[in-house]
């Protein structure tokens, strides 16, 4: 399973009955660090959005899709900004273990929608067909070992903290209808904190890490190669290579201490 060179993938021959698993690739860092950006230029670089979800051979699954259902109490707190949506019990990891799993046998999953503007559960879910490279992206991907074993590959979106903190007030003001003291109020007491606590130490767990998100284009590139690789069913080599660090610049790691929000 996790980590293992050889794992096989979905065969897409329609005469056979071959099911093979898929690539199951983690992407974490800072909230507003660039998660959704370099998984969607990954999709880009592959030519993915052209093509049907049916059809597609690249999925892109997000964290924030798995919040948990709020009591009525907590849901007034979050209204507030008082809520804490960094910690990681915030998470229904139970839910996120059932999807990857079912994911890993090749099964069509349903993903639950969040409005973070009522800070609840839609009704509606987005469907997610069998893929054979899954990009999964949120803060705390790293953090639970058995969500984390399940990669086979992980990557860290490493962004400066100043970057991510101008980037989140915009969001949340212009996406999320939140007033800028408020958005300020929850990065001081919950977002920076649990950033330090939770999300920056499991940097560690990276294969790869990526200062300046989609703006790495050699990153980028190095990860697209990677995955067209495995697509073509010739990924044992080049993934040796990819994950024993021989192509990507780990010692340019740099030490983040500040920010990240939900």
């Amino acid at each position: 399973m996790a980590g293992d060179s050889e794992t096989l993938l979905r065969d897409r021959d329609e005469n056979s009955t071959v099911i093979r698993q898929p690539f199951l690739i983690g992407v974490s860092g800072g909230t507003a660090s660039g998660k959704s950006s370099v998984c969607e230029k990954i999709m880009e670089k592959l030519g993915q959005n052209e093509i049907d979800h049916h059809q597609r051979q690249v999925a892109i699954l997000s964290q924030d899709s798995f919040y948990k259902v709020l009591t009525p109490e907590q849901k007034a707190k979050a209204l507030k900004g008082q809520f804490n949506f960094d910690h990681p019990d915030a998470f229904d990891n139970e839910l996120i273990m059932e999807t990857l799993r079912q994911i890993l046998q090749g099964e069509t999953v349903q993903i639950p929608v969040y409005d973070f503007v009522t800070h609840s559960r839609k009704e509606e879910f987005v469907t997610v067909y069998p893929a054979d490279v899954v990009l999964f992206e949120g803060i705390l991907m790293f953090y639970s070992q058995d969500i984390r074993d399940l990669f086979q590959m992980k990557l860290f979106v490493d962004t400066d903290p100043d970057t991510r903190l101008s980037r989140r007030v915009l969001r949340d003001i212009n996406e999320r209808g939140r007033e800028l003291e408020q958005v300020l109020s929850q990065y001081i007491t919950f977002v920076k904190p649990a950033f330090e606590e939770f999300c920056l130490p499991s940097k560690k767990y990276a294969d790869l890490i990526i200062p300046k998100g989609a703006d790495n284009i050699v990153a980028i590139n190095l990860i697209v190669q990677h995955i067209q690789d495995i697509l073509n069913g010739g990924q044992t080599k080049r993934q040796n290579d990819f994950l024993n660090g021989d192509s990507t610049p780990r010692q340019q790691r740099t030490s983040e201490s500040s920010s990240r929000p939900h």
